[in-house]
């Protein structure tokens, strides 16, 4: 049975290494559909919301890019995987409550427990995006290797997932991107 919020049409997936662009092309693609019909959810943020109040901590600068996220990343990702492990859907039920946009874009799916619960829930509607980009264009973007974060499941937990629906190549050539974003564009409008 479905969580309560609206019933979407379309639910996508997201998933990529860190500074793929998943957050880039899935605010491209709302603001082609609109954010009176797309909905950016990431489960992220019922988890730093959550990580914040418990620990004290500025839950918005949990949310940007900033040196203070990155400091606490390693325990961010420590307390999130128990959580999992305590009830595999505790985020992904705090982030569609109350959405009632028909087109949902998931920006951080990053385990295969996310994805089956997403399937349970919503069913054929749920549809699997693989961003991938290059080392070069990834450290272009800020990224440096980290261990115990870029080797960790939540880096890695889609790695071996096998077929994703939709795969995205998002190495830094805009025209190369906009030609692979059409047909999802197309994909998500026919859904409506």
């Amino acid at each position: 049975m479905a969580p309560q919020g609206g019933a979407p049409r379309l639910v996508l997936l997201f998933s990529g290494k860190r500074k793929s662009g998943k957050d880039f092309v899935t605010e491209a693609l709302q603001s082609r559909l609109g954010a009176d019909v797309c909905a950016v959810l990431r489960l992220s943020g019922p988890l730093k919301e959550q990580f914040a109040q418990e620990h004290g901590l500025n839950f918005q600068r949990l949310l940007d890019a900033s040196a203070y996220k990155e400091s606490y990343r390693r325990d961010m990702i420590l307390w999130g995987e128990a959580r999992r492990q305590a009830d595999p859907g505790f985020f992904c039920r705090k982030v569609v409550e109350g959405v009632a946009q028909p087109v949902w874009l998931v920006s951080d799916t990053r385990r295969v427990s996310d994805v089956q619960w997403f399937r349970e829930a919503y069913g054929a509607v749920t549809q699997t995006v693989r961003v991938v980009a290059s080392e070069q264009a990834r450290q272009q973007r800020g990224w440096a290797f980290t261990p115990g974060v870029d080797d960790g499941e939540s880096e890695c937990g889609l790695d071996a997932f096998g077929a994703f629906d939709w795969v995205i190549e998002n190495d830094g050539d805009g025209q190369r991107l906009e030609e692979q974003l059409e047909p999802l564009l197309e994909f998500a409008r026919s859904r409506l």
